[in-house]
């Protein structure tokens, strides 16, 4: 019985455990350089690269760093775009639902029947079925969201039509909280900025991603074993 009693006390301890194993008693551990990358793989086929011929031994002109005299947005592979996500969104809905139902059935039948000359009694029997539902919901959503962002994103893929698809990510520690910023889509050339930057309202298919892993996100979350008996439990 007391070995009972320790493995059910060690179940609820792992069930109140939300941090890794690798992050237990230590901060949150950064990802590889490029792991964003690969976050949201593009389902589309690749374009061929553009092949650069090698530079003369003889020369010093070189196609790459020319910026003076051609544009300096993302256009290939491999180029960086700065994407700006300024999102300042409120929305109230309140709403109210009630649905009744009633239903009934009443059924009758008289049995009558004779035993050689003598006639049985009659004998009635009547059946009453009566049934109700009633349903009454309420649901009311006041939300404010204001994010002022920017992330760094890189071109892997340059669409046949010209589009290019971007993915980027963003990683943050601060003490023992990390802030992870994500972004993947599809752009146009022609809706980036001068600047090299565009809006993330121009982005195909966005992905947007911003929300964090360390000892506070620990603190917001249900353990698991919460989290299965909210799911297991009908009411």
């Amino acid at each position: 019985m007391r070995q009972v009693a320790s493995l059910l006390a060690l179940l609820m301890l792992a069930g109140c455990q939300t941090a890794t194993r690798d992050e237990l008693m230590r901060e949150p551990i950064l990802t590889p350089p490029g792991t964003g990358l690969n976050q949201f793989p593009a389902v589309v086929a690749p374009e061929p690269t553009a092949y650069e011929p090698p530079r003369n031994v003889n020369s010093l002109w070189t196609g790459r760093n020319a910026d003076f005299f051609r544009d300096t947005r993302a256009l290939n592979v491999g180029d960086i775009v700065t994407v700006k996500i300024k999102i300042d969104d409120k929305a109230t809905l309140d709403n109210n639902t009630k649905r009744s139902r009633d239903s009934g059935v009443n059924v009758g039948a008289d049995l009558k029947g004779a035993l050689g000359s003598w006639d049985l009694p009659t004998v009635g029997t009547t059946l009453g079925l009566k049934g109700g539902t009633k349903t009454t919901g309420k649901g009311t959503v006041d939300r404010k969201e204001e994010i002022n962002v920017s992330v760094a994103a890189v071109v892997t893929q340059v669409l046949p039509n010209g589009n290019l698809y971007i993915a980027g990510q963003q990683e943050v520690r601060v003490n023992f909280e990390v802030r992870v910023l994500s972004v993947a889509g599809i752009i146009r050339p022609g809706d980036i900025l001068p600047n090299n930057t565009i809006p993330y309202d121009k982005i195909a298919e966005a992905r947007i991603s911003y929300g964090g892993r360390g000892r506070l996100s620990e603190v917001q979350q249900p353990a698991w074993g919460q989290q299965v008996l909210d799911r297991g439990l009908p009411y």
